[in-house]
């Protein structure tokens, strides 16, 4: 490995491939069946754009209601006739079980559309309720990683370190943390692929996660990062992907959460600013806001 001084070169870090809550790469020659997955595509997008979603979904149902009641000039009474305002009020109210219309269906067409939009309207609503109970209620993670990982004696022997945090300040149960090393590799014969490789942490597992955890893997001669430069990280694309799973005891399932460290992200020769301590009633504090924080490593005496 390099020292401390040294500089990483002035080249753009490998694309990181696990990124949290993002699409890890873009695909093409997928079949049209990525369209059809209604469910999945609702439970991943954000927030303002699902409900942004059913704004519009609701605004174009209407929409086409109001213009099937103005097919019939004479569907509704008290209503203007031709009137898309009045027609698109009307199909709201109905639509929504709203009982103080002064619109009222006069014709056996227009009492048709209203029996046709009521059966859709409660689909509707039992639709809206059950797609934004499922994303309530999906359980997920709320773990912070440090921005960073260091490279630093422990025991005698050179140490990769990151730590990792509960937010919600609950316990988490049984978590275990696997940690893979990934590269590009090119064959022989040319071929280039993304290579895989497992690296054993010092403690793979903790029984009761609350407060902050530093994960450690010891640079030994088993170790992928034996003798590799940040230079050949560059060169190789290598990123250090994090993976915590483990049972939240709130929420009683199972939660998960993964980072990547490219080269840019390793640090030689720094530690970690302590954020535990202890206050006046003598409980733990995690101070997460010096969390990515680091220090020069002093020489020891």
């Amino acid at each position: 490995m390099s020292g401390p001084d040294h500089k990483a070169p002035p080249r753009p870090s490998a694309v990181s491939m696990i990124k949290p809550r993002q699409r890890v790469a873009i695909v093409k020659g997928q079949d049209v069946s990525r369209y059809t997955d209604f469910y999945h595509s609702v439970l991943i997008a954000p927030w303002w754009l699902f409900f942004l979603g059913l704004v519009a979904f609701f605004v174009v149902i209407n929409v086409i209601f109001a213009l099937l009641y103005l097919a019939d000039p004479n569907a509704l009474a008290h209503a203007q006739r031709g009137n898309f305002w009045d027609a698109f009020l009307f199909s709201v109210q109905t639509i929504g079980s709203v009982n103080y219309t002064a619109f009222v269906p006069q014709t056996i067409y227009a009492n048709v559309i209203v029996s046709i939009e009521a059966f859709f309207g409660i689909l509707t609503i039992a639709l809206f309720t059950g797609i934004i109970f499922a994303r309530f209620s999906r359980p997920f993670a709320r773990i912070v990683f440090s921005n960073k990982a260091v490279i630093i004696p422990f025991d005698g022997m050179p140490t990769l370190m990151f730590r990792s945090a509960n937010q919600r300040g609950n316990s988490i149960v049984d978590a275990e943390v696997r940690i893979y090393f990934a590269w590009q590799q090119t064959t022989r014969e040319g071929i280039v692929m993304r290579r895989f490789e497992e690296m054993k942490p010092a403690r793979q597992k903790s029984s009761l996660f609350v407060l902050s955890w530093t994960i450690m893997h010891q640079i030994d001669r088993s170790s992928p990062l034996y003798g590799i430069t940040i230079d050949q990280m560059y060169e190789r694309q290598v990123e250090i992907v994090v993976m915590l799973s483990g049972l939240d005891e709130t929420l009683a399932d199972r939660v998960y959460a993964r980072y990547s460290y490219g080269p840019d992200a390793i640090v030689m020769g720094e530690k970690f600013v302590d954020v535990i301590s202890v206050d006046g009633h003598g409980r733990r504090v995690v101070d997460l806001t010096r969390f990515h924080d680091t220090e020069p490593l002093r020489p020891s005496a």
